[in-house]
């Protein structure tokens, strides 16, 4: 009897938030799971719960940021199975506190948020060229549609994370690749707990997690919600950029 290909899943950030939390929506048999996160402990509980659920499970703490660390991770699960969905997740927000930190700062978020999704998408392209489809789902941020001074480069990345899956769903449709621009809200996670400022609409990491799962399914090309959250930025974009540079200027600071 001929065994049933297993349907490759990759995840980043996979430790804790939407991605842990996407990992175990995801987790049933007849799938291999793989997963990276930072946090060993954390990231071992989570493939511990997706077995449970009758995944095979492969996680590894490489740092997305490790661009041959990240291709070899990738071609090893393309090697067991169909690369069929990509979900570059991972990233990292916060502040600094003097300006000598601002550099490295800027360089520190932007590896992981940019380069991090690049050394996560770039390599399962070909695989899914060759294997004659697949998804990807990157990660990006209401603050993907705003400039948002008090969280620079923040806002900077997510709006390089939402432009690259939309540039790369229109080049990559004719080869049977899916892709989707994933925009949150606030949602409850180790990142957002940071935050000393009011968060409208902050959203459970489930149910977050289960409308990202829903759109992945119906091939959205843009997954931003909560939906209320989303019209006050297309209001805010609507307005002269004297007024939305005098507004953006008064928005709280990531700490």
């Amino acid at each position: 009897m001929e065994q049933t290909p297993l349907s490759g899943i990759i995840i980043t950030g996979a430790s804790s938030g939407i991605g842990q939390a996407l990992a175990e929506l995801y987790a049933r048999p007849g799938v291999l799971l793989a997963l990276t996160g930072r946090d060993t402990d954390r990231l071992n509980a989570v493939a511990d719960t997706c077995r449970n659920r009758g995944a095979i499970v492969e996680a590894e703490t490489v740092a997305v940021t490790d661009r041959a660390g990240m291709q070899s991770f990738i071609a090893r699960i393309a090697s067991r199975s169909r690369l069929d969905l990509v979900i570059a997740n991972a990233g990292v927000g916060g502040g600094f506190k003097t300006w000598d930190q601002f550099d490295g700062h800027v360089r520190a978020i932007t590896d992981v948020n940019i380069g991090g999704v690049l050394n996560t998408v770039n390599p399962a392209v070909p695989i899914m060229v060759q294997q004659g489809g697949g998804q990807i789902a990157i990660v990006s941020s209401m603050a993907g549609f705003l400039s948002m001074p008090g969280a620079a480069p923040y806002s900077a990345t997510k709006h390089f994370a939402r432009s690259y899956a939309e540039e790369l769903r229109g080049m990559l449709a004719p080869q049977g690749i899916r892709v989707s621009a994933i925009c949150p809200g606030f949602v409850v996670s180790r990142m957002t707990a940071r935050n000393k400022f009011p968060m409208p609409f902050l959203m459970d990491t489930e149910k977050a997690a289960d409308i990202i799962l829903r759109g992945l399914a119906a091939n959205r090309g843009r997954i931003a919600f909560p939906w209320p959250m989303l019209a006050i930025i297309r209001v805010l974009g609507l307005l002269p950029y004297p007024l939305l540079d005098w507004i953006l200027r008064r928005s709280p600071a990531k700490d």
